[in-house]
């Protein structure tokens, strides 16, 4: 009977972790990427934030690249001065992020990405 107890309380101790979690969000983010040109801190930029993308946001975002280079005027129409720039258009509220994307913390705390 013993063996039968400790089974039942590590059943109750995994499914009190699994409702600790938090449900996945179905928003869908609309996110658009500032770049200037093919520069490494560009390239990085773009890797991570792909990767983050791809890994907490499957299915449900939208990556626009804008190259700075390319296309000035939706840089001047978006009043990026810096790049590269990563703006959440939505879910609102409007996040900017500026940098190469490497403090993925920051990343995470802006999109509301439970990790």
């Amino acid at each position: 009977m013993k063996s039968k107890k400790a089974k039942a309380t590590d059943e109750v101790t995994t499914e009190a972790v699994d409702l600790t979690q938090a449900p996945e969000s179905n928003e869908y983010f609309v996110l658009r990427l500032y770049i200037a040109g093919l520069s490494p801190r560009s390239t990085l930029a773009v890797e991570r934030i792909q990767r983050i993308c791809d890994l907490y946001l499957a299915g449900r975002y939208e990556l626009t690249v804008i190259d700075l280079f390319v296309n000035p005027e939706m840089a001047r129409q978006a009043q990026i001065v810096v790049a590269p720039t990563l703006i959440k258009q939505s879910p609102s509220p409007k996040r900017l992020f500026i940098g190469d994307m490497s403090d993925e913390k920051k990343i995470f705390l802006g999109l509301n990405i439970v990790v």
